[in-house]
């Protein structure tokens, strides 16, 4: 199995940890988005969409979208619930991350760490602050009742929400105003199978 993508992601991290915390062996291949390299043919016969993560599976087929990918490879693993209220409550936080917190906390970063702020963005970097607290916020809220976004246990709702969360200062968010989040990282940083960005 093959995994194209850059660890530098947040979409990608969630692939790199899911695999590892689940023990399977893939080949890791690096891909450079600044340097156009999701755009050449070559990548678009894998994803026509042109984005990381994809995943090119054993039988030669592929799987892109992050969260996608995530639910794939949980099915019939602790990471994911076999109840289907608690499965259904994991995919709500899924589909939370895309529409109300990547949005809003990858973008910036991407602006802020990735394009240097470039004065032409600053006022949009500036639009996204709002959106990205309140997202953090509502997972502050969740953290301060359970240990995990879902319950007591690690699910891959934690896994897709860590990804872009335990980097958003560097999309100019101040995590220290969310103690229970910060609990929360370091929860899943000790958790056995962890990696990080590169």
């Amino acid at each position: 199995m093959k995994v194209y993508g850059d660890l530098q992601s947040g979409n990608c991290l969630k692939v790199k940890m899911l695999l590892s915390f689940l023990s399977i062996e893939h080949d890791w291949i690096d891909v450079n988005i600044l340097a156009g390299e999701t755009k050449t043919a070559a990548f678009l016969s894998k994803n026509p969409n042109g984005k990381i993560p994809a995943v090119e599976l054993d039988d030669g087929r592929y799987l892109c979208e992050s969260n996608a990918i995530l639910g794939y490879f949980a099915e019939n693993t602790p990471l994911l619930p076999t109840d289907i209220y608690m499965k259904a409550k994991v995919y709500e936080w899924l589909f939370f991350e895309q529409y109300s917190h990547e949005p809003f906390i990858a973008v910036a970063r991407f602006i802020q760490k990735y394009l240097d702020m470039p004065k032409a963005r600053m006022d949009e970097h500036a639009s996204l602050q709002e959106g990205g607290n309140k997202a953090l916020q509502l997972m502050e809220n969740q953290l301060s009742e359970t240990q995990y976004l879902v319950g007591d246990e690690m699910t891959i709702a934690d896994i897709s929400l860590y990804a872009y969360t335990h980097v958003a200062d560097e999309g100019g968010f101040d995590l220290n105003r969310y103690p229970d989040i910060q609990s929360w990282c370091r929860r899943i940083q000790s958790t056995s199978g962890y990696v990080g960005m590169a």
